[in-house]
């Protein structure tokens, strides 16, 4: 029986133990360029005890943005400040990994913080959003360019370049955002994806655009690496994406070579209705790791040490996600090592306080 604290090694990569950050958006950068906000926020969770520190959604291409002041990896300028990311993030005991994303028919708005609403075409920061179908996310949002065949297989390769930039800059796990609503989600979602042609239609085209997306990025990332993707395991809508489309889903990236299916979930519609409360998702993530056979992350309302452990203990995921957790206490896996009775990497500097 495995606990929180126990190592976790996949492919040739072993976590110190079973704690991540999850990939959070920051919307802190100018023309996508890491700085030294990423570096104090990112390092301080490394500094603080977990074994995965997870780089927020870093957009493929401009286009691929939530907003004009998301990290982005779709050019060699982004290499450079990236890699003092990581050289801090493995200097201090943790792994360092990156969600690759493209935001699609949810892209150009403004930070939370300013409303987060679409950006008016009349606004010098805005773009065309494009997405499977010409369907708007929610009213006021723009109506996406329903992209051709010729230009899925330039996004899919944009993909596959910001894997090979990810790469060059010292990441060593990497994550395909195919979650809340973004681009490869939309793709998979009924709701989103009313397409008549190969990448529509039924469950298995509409899983076409991920899926070669995740083989585009395994050809250039290394065998000796993982590869997870993050998935929504439920709209949470009625004639929407389902649990059960995630588990077939979850086999079919298996055997593209994806090691662990990172479990969230809605973010597809704004008239979802998630039956929020503690650990809300964690049965996602146990039933696709039960019926797909693959290794599962789970987050979500995830915040006491002994929720956690007893996630991991009890097989229901692999790997437990920490977000605003770790927003909140960035040494969340120093104290949770103190409470279960479990050595602690504490960093020499701050062994007097511990």
């Amino acid at each position: 029986m495995s606990h929180l604290f126990d190592p976790l090694t996949l492919r040739g990569v072993t976590l110190r133990n079973r704690i991540g950050m999850a990939p959070m958006c920051m919307y802190s950068y100018t023309n996508g360029l890491s700085n030294d906000w990423q570096i104090v926020h990112l390092g301080a969770r490394a500094a603080g005890g977990v074994g995965l520190v997870i780089a927020e959604a870093t957009a493929v291409e401009a286009r691929g943005r939530i907003t004009p002041d998301d990290a982005g990896i779709w050019s060699s300028a982004h290499i450079e400040p990236l890699t003092r990311v990581t050289r801090f993030i493995k200097e201090h005991g943790a792994v360092s990994g990156i969600q690759i994303a493209h935001a699609g028919r949810k892209a150009s708005t403004t930070r939370p913080w300013e409303g987060g609403k679409p950006l008016t075409s009349d606004s010098p920061r805005a773009w065309q959003v494009v997405g499977p179908s010409p369907i708007p996310f929610n009213e006021g949002y723009q109506v996406p360019h329903e992209l051709t065949r010729d230009e899925i297989g330039e996004v899919q390769a944009s993909f596959k370049a910001a894997a090979e930039r990810a790469l060059v800059a010292g990441f060593e796990w990497l994550e395909i955002h195919g979650a809340h609503g973004y681009l490869c989600q939309s793709f998979c979602s009924p709701l989103s994806n009313q397409r008549a042609d190969e990448y529509g239609g039924t469950l298995q085209n509409r899983m076409r655009f991920l899926l070669e997306t995740v083989r585009a990025v395994r050809e250039i990332w290394p065998e000796r690496l993982p590869l997870a993707v993050r998935i929504s395991g439920s709209d949470w809508v009625d004639g929407g994406w389902t649990v059960e489309d995630s588990i077939t889903l979850a086999h079919r990236v298996k055997d593209e070579g994806v090691d662990l299916v990172d479990c969230s979930s809605g973010g597809n519609s704004p008239h979802a209705h998630p039956p929020l409360g503690p650990g809300y998702q964690v049965p996602i993530a146990e039933k696709v790791r039960r019926e797909a056979s693959i290794p599962t992350a789970a987050v979500g309302l995830i915040t006491a040490p002994a929720q956690a452990d007893e996630i991991i203990r009890n097989g229901r995921a692999d790997l437990v996600l920490l977000g605003r957790e770790l927003l909140r206490d960035p040494y969340w896996a120093l104290h949770a090592a103190q409470i279960l009775k479990q050595p602690a990497p504490v960093p020499n500097q701050y062994l007097r306080a511990f």
